[in-house]
């Protein structure tokens, strides 16, 4: 079985391969000849992955599936969220930074440097991980009508008060999920892909693949 993940974060894309192993073949965005960066215009993670997803098959009549994933702080008010990924290049009031501040967009060392500073000696460390995946599929060969699937991992931790583990991408040198005592940074790949939020909901989708 073959599909397309609609991402080029290579981070993402190994990370997918090895929890769904060789039982489904993952192409890239690169892989199909899609270069554009696909805008994440929405106000919910499930927005942005379903308008991912929706770009590809759209233009490219492809069973697809997109993520999107947020680190939601407790004491932030659930923040960064949606955001997580540009957390650094934004303002306040949720609006881009112009100029080389933007510059800062998906830079995870200036991402958890903001989190970090803005959580500062709050005591109250609870976050959690959250997964969508958006998957469109076609349904029958002549009226190519679409079925859209949504998948959701969550896995609870808190934040450290400073970075440990040079494994991982992200948040993840600061984020310790429950039931351990090593950041996500420090656990490995084996352990991350088993327990993670991306696995949980990747979990779900590889069970309704092969499942349907």
């Amino acid at each position: 079985m073959k599909i397309v993940f609609a991402t080029n974060n290579q981070h993402k894309l190994e990370e997918v391969r090895q929890i769904l192993g060789d039982r489904v073949e993952v192409l890239s965005l690169n892989d199909i000849g899609c270069h554009i960066d696909i805008p994440e215009t929405g106000t919910t993670l499930k927005e942005n992955a379903l308008q991912k997803a929706q770009y590809v098959y759209d233009h490219y009549h492809i069973d697809c599936f997109a993520d999107d994933t947020g680190l939601e702080v407790d004491a932030l008010g659930g923040a960064p969220g949606v955001f997580s990924a540009r957390y650094a290049a934004m303002q306040h009031n949720d609006s881009v930074l112009s100029g080389s501040a933007a510059g800062k967009s998906h830079d995870s060392e200036a991402n958890m440097a903001r989190l970090l500073r803005e959580l500062g000696d709050n005591n109250n460390r609870r976050a959690r991980f959250r997964t969508v995946i958006a998957l469109i599929q076609k349904v029958g060969n002549l009226n190519c009508v679409e079925r859209i699937n949504f998948f959701e991992g969550i896995v609870e931790g808190e934040i450290t008060r400073e970075r440990s583990g040079v494994g991982g991408f992200g948040y993840d040198p600061i984020f310790r999920p429950d039931g351990y005592d090593k950041t996500f940074a420090e656990l490995g790949n084996e352990v991350k892909n088993q327990i993670s939020h991306r696995a949980r909901a990747t979990a779900k989708l590889c069970a309704f693949l092969l499942n349907k």
